[in-house]
Protein backbone atom coordinates (compact mmCIF):
# COMPACT_ATOMS: atom_id res chain seq x y z
CA UNK A 1 0.00 0.00 0.00
CA UNK A 2 1.17 3.61 -1.00
CA UNK A 3 2.27 5.20 2.39
CA UNK A 4 0.05 8.32 3.44
CA UNK A 5 0.75 11.54 5.50
CA UNK A 6 -1.38 12.76 8.25
CA UNK A 7 -1.47 15.89 9.45
CA UNK A 8 -2.85 16.18 13.06
CA UNK A 9 -3.65 19.54 14.31
CA UNK A 10 -4.79 20.15 18.07
CA UNK A 11 -6.34 23.32 18.83
CA UNK A 12 -7.71 22.93 22.46
CA UNK A 13 -6.00 25.77 25.36
CA UNK A 14 -6.70 22.52 27.62
CA UNK A 15 -2.63 20.90 27.56
CA UNK A 16 -4.46 17.24 28.59
CA UNK A 17 -6.62 14.57 27.64
CA UNK A 18 -10.39 13.80 28.82
CA UNK A 19 -10.03 10.46 31.25
CA UNK A 20 -6.55 10.46 31.38
CA UNK A 21 -5.85 14.12 32.78
CA UNK A 22 -7.75 16.29 35.13
CA UNK A 23 -10.03 18.89 33.67
CA UNK A 24 -8.45 17.34 30.17
CA UNK A 25 -9.79 17.81 26.06
CA UNK A 26 -12.34 15.91 24.84
CA UNK A 27 -10.76 16.86 21.46
CA UNK A 28 -7.39 15.55 22.20
CA UNK A 29 -8.91 12.31 23.28
CA UNK A 30 -10.65 12.04 20.45
CA UNK A 31 -8.29 13.41 17.88
CA UNK A 32 -5.36 10.51 19.95
CA UNK A 33 -7.93 7.96 19.20
CA UNK A 34 -8.53 8.62 15.35
CA UNK A 35 -4.74 8.90 14.67
CA UNK A 36 -3.88 6.04 17.36
CA UNK A 37 -6.44 3.34 15.52
CA UNK A 38 -5.47 4.83 12.05
CA UNK A 39 -1.68 4.00 12.50
CA UNK A 40 -2.30 0.38 14.08
CA UNK A 41 -3.95 -0.26 10.82
CA UNK A 42 -1.90 1.69 8.60
CA UNK A 43 2.06 1.87 10.37
CA UNK A 44 3.70 2.76 7.18
CA UNK A 45 1.36 5.99 6.92
CA UNK A 46 3.22 8.98 8.71
CA UNK A 47 2.88 11.75 10.71
CA UNK A 48 2.89 15.32 11.20
CA UNK A 49 1.40 16.72 14.62
CA UNK A 50 0.69 20.37 15.48
CA UNK A 51 -0.61 21.88 18.46
CA UNK A 52 -1.76 25.41 17.89
CA UNK A 53 -3.75 25.22 21.30
CA UNK A 54 -0.45 25.47 22.56
CA UNK A 55 1.56 26.57 20.23
CA UNK A 56 -0.96 29.27 18.68
CA UNK A 57 0.49 30.84 15.10
CA UNK A 58 0.81 34.50 14.67
CA UNK A 59 -2.50 36.22 13.34
CA UNK A 60 -2.06 38.05 10.28
CA UNK A 61 -1.32 41.88 10.83
CA UNK A 62 -1.37 44.55 7.97
CA UNK A 63 2.42 43.71 6.55
CA UNK A 64 1.91 40.29 6.56
CA UNK A 65 -1.03 40.76 4.07
CA UNK A 66 0.79 43.28 2.00
CA UNK A 67 4.00 40.48 1.93
CA UNK A 68 1.57 37.91 0.69
CA UNK A 69 0.12 39.67 -2.08
CA UNK A 70 3.38 40.83 -3.07
CA UNK A 71 5.11 38.33 -5.82
CA UNK A 72 7.48 35.90 -4.52
CA UNK A 73 10.37 37.51 -6.89
CA UNK A 74 9.77 40.87 -5.79
CA UNK A 75 9.44 40.48 -1.62
CA UNK A 76 12.54 41.53 0.40
CA UNK A 77 13.93 39.83 3.03
CA UNK A 78 11.66 41.05 5.96
CA UNK A 79 8.41 39.82 3.97
CA UNK A 80 9.72 36.54 3.30
CA UNK A 81 10.82 36.22 7.19
CA UNK A 82 6.71 37.65 7.59
CA UNK A 83 5.72 34.72 5.76
CA UNK A 84 8.15 32.04 6.97
CA UNK A 85 5.77 30.77 9.35
CA UNK A 86 2.38 30.58 7.14
CA UNK A 87 5.22 28.83 4.56
CA UNK A 88 5.76 26.09 6.90
CA UNK A 89 1.89 25.63 7.80
CA UNK A 90 0.87 25.79 4.14
CA UNK A 91 3.41 23.04 3.33
CA UNK A 92 2.36 20.47 6.13
CA UNK A 93 -1.15 20.81 4.68
CA UNK A 94 -0.03 20.90 0.92
CA UNK A 95 1.66 17.41 2.42
CA UNK A 96 -0.84 15.98 3.86
CA UNK A 97 -3.43 13.24 2.07
CA UNK A 98 -5.34 12.83 5.70
CA UNK A 99 -5.36 15.75 7.97
CA UNK A 100 -7.75 15.28 11.42
CA UNK A 101 -8.37 18.93 13.43
CA UNK A 102 -9.80 18.78 16.99
CA UNK A 103 -11.89 21.75 16.74
CA UNK A 104 -13.43 22.30 20.21
CA UNK A 105 -16.35 24.73 20.36
CA UNK A 106 -15.37 28.34 22.52
CA UNK A 107 -18.65 30.61 22.47
CA UNK A 108 -20.33 28.45 19.04
CA UNK A 109 -17.12 29.17 16.65
CA UNK A 110 -13.42 28.11 16.30
CA UNK A 111 -10.73 28.84 19.06
CA UNK A 112 -8.83 31.86 17.85
CA UNK A 113 -5.38 29.88 17.86
CA UNK A 114 -7.03 27.51 15.18
CA UNK A 115 -8.80 30.68 13.38
CA UNK A 116 -4.90 32.19 13.51
CA UNK A 117 -3.81 28.56 11.55
CA UNK A 118 -6.90 28.98 8.82
CA UNK A 119 -5.70 32.22 8.13
CA UNK A 120 -2.30 31.34 7.80
CA UNK A 121 -2.86 28.67 5.39
CA UNK A 122 -5.60 30.09 3.38
CA UNK A 123 -3.38 31.69 1.01
CA UNK A 124 -3.19 33.35 -2.56
CA UNK A 125 -1.02 31.78 -5.28
CA UNK A 126 -0.34 29.20 -2.24
CA UNK A 127 -3.64 27.00 -1.69
CA UNK A 128 -5.95 29.24 -4.12
CA UNK A 129 -5.07 31.19 -7.17
CA UNK A 130 -6.08 34.61 -8.23
CA UNK A 131 -6.37 36.23 -11.45
CA UNK A 132 -8.64 38.73 -12.58
CA UNK A 133 -7.94 38.82 -15.84
CA UNK A 134 -9.36 35.16 -15.87
CA UNK A 135 -12.67 34.26 -18.14
CA UNK A 136 -15.58 33.37 -15.34
CA UNK A 137 -14.25 32.94 -11.90
CA UNK A 138 -11.13 34.68 -10.86
CA UNK A 139 -10.66 32.42 -7.93
CA UNK A 140 -9.45 28.46 -8.08
CA UNK A 141 -8.28 26.02 -5.46
CA UNK A 142 -4.74 24.92 -5.59
CA UNK A 143 -4.68 22.10 -3.29
CA UNK A 144 -3.95 18.75 -4.89
CA UNK A 145 -7.26 16.46 -5.31
CA UNK A 146 -7.62 13.41 -2.82
CA UNK A 147 -7.12 15.08 0.85
CA UNK A 148 -9.80 14.61 3.58
CA UNK A 149 -10.71 16.40 6.33
CA UNK A 150 -11.63 14.89 9.75
CA UNK A 151 -13.33 17.32 12.04
CA UNK A 152 -13.13 16.35 15.86
CA UNK A 153 -15.36 18.99 18.12
CA UNK A 154 -16.73 19.19 21.75
CA UNK A 155 -19.54 21.44 22.91
CA UNK A 156 -20.45 21.78 26.04
CA UNK A 157 -24.78 22.39 25.14
CA UNK A 158 -26.26 19.76 22.95
CA UNK A 159 -28.20 19.81 19.64
CA UNK A 160 -25.52 21.63 17.67
CA UNK A 161 -25.81 18.57 15.12
CA UNK A 162 -27.87 18.39 11.50
CA UNK A 163 -31.54 18.92 12.52
CA UNK A 164 -30.94 20.02 16.54
CA UNK A 165 -32.31 22.53 18.24
CA UNK A 166 -28.87 24.48 18.02
CA UNK A 167 -27.66 23.67 14.41
CA UNK A 168 -28.04 27.37 13.46
CA UNK A 169 -25.92 28.91 15.59
CA UNK A 170 -22.87 26.12 15.22
CA UNK A 171 -19.84 27.87 13.32
CA UNK A 172 -17.31 25.00 14.16
CA UNK A 173 -17.56 22.60 11.07
CA UNK A 174 -18.54 25.87 8.94
CA UNK A 175 -15.68 27.88 9.92
CA UNK A 176 -12.88 24.84 8.53
CA UNK A 177 -15.32 23.17 5.49
CA UNK A 178 -15.50 26.27 3.86
CA UNK A 179 -12.48 28.21 3.80
CA UNK A 180 -11.17 24.34 3.13
CA UNK A 181 -13.47 23.71 0.40
CA UNK A 182 -12.34 27.05 -1.13
CA UNK A 183 -8.62 25.87 -1.41
CA UNK A 184 -10.06 22.16 -2.95
CA UNK A 185 -10.41 20.31 0.44
CA UNK A 186 -13.95 19.10 -0.39
CA UNK A 187 -14.26 15.71 1.67
CA UNK A 188 -15.53 16.07 5.22
CA UNK A 189 -16.16 14.01 8.15
CA UNK A 190 -17.39 15.41 11.40
CA UNK A 191 -17.77 13.62 14.79
CA UNK A 192 -18.25 15.82 18.19
CA UNK A 193 -19.24 15.04 21.54
CA UNK A 194 -21.85 17.39 23.40
CA UNK A 195 -22.82 17.68 26.88
CA UNK A 196 -19.69 18.67 28.40
CA UNK A 197 -21.53 21.25 30.45
CA UNK A 198 -23.99 18.68 32.26
CA UNK A 199 -20.93 16.40 32.72
CA UNK A 200 -23.40 13.53 33.51
CA UNK A 201 -24.54 10.46 31.84
CA UNK A 202 -25.29 11.88 28.94
CA UNK A 203 -21.92 13.38 28.66
CA UNK A 204 -20.40 9.56 28.85
CA UNK A 205 -23.05 8.55 26.53
CA UNK A 206 -21.92 11.23 24.20
CA UNK A 207 -18.22 10.41 24.69
CA UNK A 208 -19.09 6.63 24.15
CA UNK A 209 -21.07 7.84 20.94
CA UNK A 210 -18.01 9.42 19.26
CA UNK A 211 -15.53 6.71 20.02
CA UNK A 212 -17.14 4.38 18.10
CA UNK A 213 -18.21 6.87 15.80
CA UNK A 214 -14.46 7.18 15.51
CA UNK A 215 -14.12 3.49 15.06
CA UNK A 216 -15.82 3.36 12.29
CA UNK A 217 -15.02 6.03 10.30
CA UNK A 218 -11.33 4.95 10.91
CA UNK A 219 -12.27 1.56 9.49
CA UNK A 220 -13.84 3.08 6.67
CA UNK A 221 -11.32 5.38 5.06
CA UNK A 222 -8.60 2.66 5.94
CA UNK A 223 -10.32 0.47 3.28
CA UNK A 224 -10.40 3.33 1.01
CA UNK A 225 -7.34 4.12 1.25
CA UNK A 226 -5.91 0.63 0.39
CA UNK A 227 -8.71 0.35 -2.51
CA UNK A 228 -6.65 1.62 -5.37
CA UNK A 229 -4.04 -0.75 -4.14
CA UNK A 230 -6.65 -3.14 -4.28
CA UNK A 231 -7.50 -2.44 -7.76
CA UNK A 232 -4.22 -2.58 -9.37
CA UNK A 233 -3.41 -6.11 -8.01
CA UNK A 234 -6.96 -7.00 -9.69
CA UNK A 235 -5.40 -5.42 -13.18
CA UNK A 236 -1.96 -6.39 -13.04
Amino acid sequence: MTPLHILQIDASARPGRSGTDPRGSHTRRLTDRFVDRWRAARPQDSLTYRDVGQQPPSPVSGDWIAAAFTRPERRDDPAQALLAESDLLASELLRADLIVIGAPMYNFGLPAQLKAWVDNVVRVGVTFGFDRSRQGEPYWPMLPAGKRLVILSSRGDHGYGAGGRLEAINLVERSLTVPMGYIGLTETHAIAIEYDEFADERLRASIAAAETAIDGLVTKLVHQAAAPADRALETA
